[in-house]
C-alpha cells in the first residue's frame, strides 16, 4: 500500500488565495497545535506574500511570526515559497541578499523551501538553492505549469533535470491557475518519475473546478506529495480539501496518515473563522466559485480578476472581451512567459494599454522594458525581434544573469538602518524599504516592549492529541 503525503497550505497559500493573505497570527494561533498533530508532510506557512502582507496591512514582524509558528509547532516541517533571486518581492535582489535570507529563514524556523522563478529560468533560482542545501534545509525545485506552444512535455521534462542537477531533493509542478487537466498532470508525473529520482509534489487550485481530478490522477501516476487546504479554507482559488482527498485516497486503497480527529479539530476553527470574514466582507464569496474563463483564455483567476478592477476604474468594464483577445498575443509576442508573479501583471496591464489606447504598444510599461532587456531572465520562446526592436531600438538584451550585475545590498541597508540593525530587519528593509520604515517606526513607537505573540510552546516529544 502506497502512502502519499499532504501539505497543508491553509496558513499561506489558502490564506493568499481566499483573503489577499490578511489572516494574522492571533486568528491562525488557536489551530497550531491540531495542525502539528494532524502528520502532514509539511505545513506552508510563509513566503508568497504573507511578508510583505504582515508590513503593510497586518503591523506584524514576518520574522516573529515564522518564530512563533516554529514555537507552536515543534513536530511538523514548515514550508515557505521563495521566488527564487525575487525572493519576496518582485524585482531581482543581489545575490548576498538572497544568500542571507535564505540563511535566516532557515534559522528562523523554515525546514522545506519551494523555489521557482516565473519564466522557469533555472539561473534565477540557482543561489537560493545552493544556500538551502548550505543551510541544511530541503531545496524543492517548482516549475511553474503553463500552456503554450513551448511548454510541452519535454520542455517541463528538460527544466527538471537541470533543477535535479543543482541538487534539489524535490521537484513540484506548481499550477497557479488551476488550468493543469488530469491528463496534463498524469502525462507529466509519469515522465518526472521515469527521468528524475527525487520525489515528485503536485500544487493546484479549484480555480476552473479541476483540482480534486488533477490531484487524483497525479496520485495514480506516481506523485509522492500533494498541496491540499483545510475544508474551510478550500475550493475557489483555494486548493482541493484536504479531507475530501485524503477520503477518497484511502477509498482507492492510498495510505494517507492524517489524524482526522486533528483536522475536525482545524476545520471547526477555521470554519468559523470563515464565517466571521464573510460577515466582515474580508471573504468574498465570488473567490469561492468555479471560474471556468481561465480554461478559455489561459488566465489565472487572480488575473481576470484584476483585468476586470483595471476595466471598471476606468470605466471600460465592456470592452473586457478585447482585453481577453489581446492577452494571448501580448504573451505569445513576448515569448509565452508563464501567467504567474510577475509576468501576469505585465501581461494584463499591457494587453488593457494595447485595447484602451486604440494603438498596439503605443504605451509600455518600464516593467515590459525591463523583461525585454532580460532583466527578469530568459524568455521561454522566441520574442517578437520587432517589438524588441520598435521598444529597445539598437540596445541588446542581456545574455548573462542579470543579478551579476547587482552591486550587493546589505551595506546599503546596514547604513541605512545603522550597526545594531538584526539581519532579520535588514533583510525586511531590502525587501519592502518603504514598508519596513513605517513598521520600524511603529515598533520604536510603542510605550513598553511587549511579545507581538503569546504562544503556548509543545515540547518536542510531547504527548499526542488534539
Amino acid at each position: 500500500m502506497r502512502t502519499v503525503k499532504l501539505t497543508e497550505t491553509v496558513l499561506r497559500d489558502a490564506n493568499q488565495s481566499l483573503i489577499a493573505t490578511r489572516m494574522t497570527f492571533a486568528q491562525m494561533e488557536p489551530a497550531l497545535k491540531a495542525l502539528d498533530e494532524a502528520g502532514f508532510y509539511s505545513l506552508e506557512c510563509w513566503g508568497g506574500a504573507t511578508f510583505d502582507a504582515c508590513l503593510r496591512y497586518l503591523d506584524e514582524d514576518p520574522w516573529e511570526r515564522l518564530r512563533a509558528i516554529r514555537r507552536a509547532c515543534p513536530k511538523t516541517p514548515l514550508q515557505m515559497l521563495l521566488r527564487g533571486q525575487n525572493l519576496l518581492g518582485y524585482r531581482h535582489y543581489p545575490d548576498d541578499a538572497v544568500r542571507l535570507f535564505v540563511r535566516k529563514s532557515v534559522e528562523n524556523g523554515i525546514s522545506i523551501l519551494r523555489v521557482f522563478d516565473a519564466l522557469n529560468d533555472v539561473r534565477n533560482i540557482e543561489v537560493a538553492v545552493d544556500e538551502t542545501l548550505k543551510c541544511g534545509a530541503h531545496a524543492s525545485g517548482a516549475i511553474c505549469f503553463t500552456l503554450s506552444p513551448i511548454h510541452t512535455l519535454e520542455h517541463y521534462v528538460a527544466t527538471a533535470k537541470e533543477m535535479e542537477a543543482l541538487g534539489v531533493q524535490s521537484i513540484c509542478i506548481k499550477d497557479m491557475a488551476g488550468i493543469m487537466g488530469p491528463k496534463d498532470v498524469f502525462d507529466i508525473v509519469t515522465a518526472f518519475k521515469q527521468e528524475l529520482s527525487v520525489p515528485v509534489v503536485v500544487h493546484t487550485h479549484m480555480t476552473t473546478g479541476l483540482g480534486l481530478m488533477t490531484l487524483q490522477k497525479a496520485v495514480e501516476a506516481g506523485a509522492d506529495i500533494v498541496d491540499t487546504a483545510i475544508a474551510s479554507f478550500s475550493g475557489g482559488s483555494s486548493q482541493p480539501p484536504t479531507e475530501t482527498f485524503a477520503y477518497a485516497m484511502r477509498q482507492q486503497g492510498f495510505r494517507v496518515e492524517l489524524d482526522d480527529e486533528c483536522l475536525r479539530t482545524v476545520n471547526r476553527h477555521f470554519k468559523a473563522l470563515r464565517g466571521e470574514l464573510l460577515a466582515s466582507g474580508q471573504l468574498n464569496p465570488i473567490v469561492l466559485s468555479t471560474e471556468t474563463d481561465a480554461l478559455t483564455y489561459q488566465v489565472p483567476g487572480g488575473m481576470l480578476s484584476n483585468l476586470v478592477s483595471q476595466l471598471t476604474a476606468q470605466n471600460q468594464l465592456h470592452r473586457l472581451d478585447e482585453v481577453l483577445a489581446e492577452t494571448p498575443k501580448v504573451r505569445a509576442e513576448l515569448g509565452y512567459p508563464p501567467l504567474v508573479t510577475p509576468m501576469s501583471q505585465m501581461v494584463g496591464a499591457q494587453a488593457t494599454s494595447n485595447v484602451l489606447a486604440g494603438e498596439r504598444y503605443k504605451t509600455v510599461s518600464k516593467e515590459v522594458k525591463s523583461y525585454l532587456r532580460g532583466e527578469y531572465g530568459k524568455a521561454p520562446g522566441p520574442v517578437d525581434e520587432a517589438l524588441r526592436a520598435q521598444i529597445l531600438g539598437d540596445e541588446p538584451p542581456l545574455s548573462g544573469r542579470y543579478a551579476d550585475g547587482l552591486e550587493p545590498a546589505l551595506p546599503a541597508a546596514r547604513a541605512h538602518l545603522g550597526e545594531g540593525a538584526t539581519e532579520e530587519d535588514l533583510l525586511s528593509y531590502i525587501a519592502f524599504p518603504a514598508q519596513a520604515d513605517e513598521f520600524f517606526a511603529r515598533r520604536a513607537q510603542k510605550q513598553r516592549r511587549r511579545l507581538p505573540y503569546q504562544v503556548t510552546a509543545v515540547a518536542d516529544g510531547g504527548e499526542g492529541g488534539c
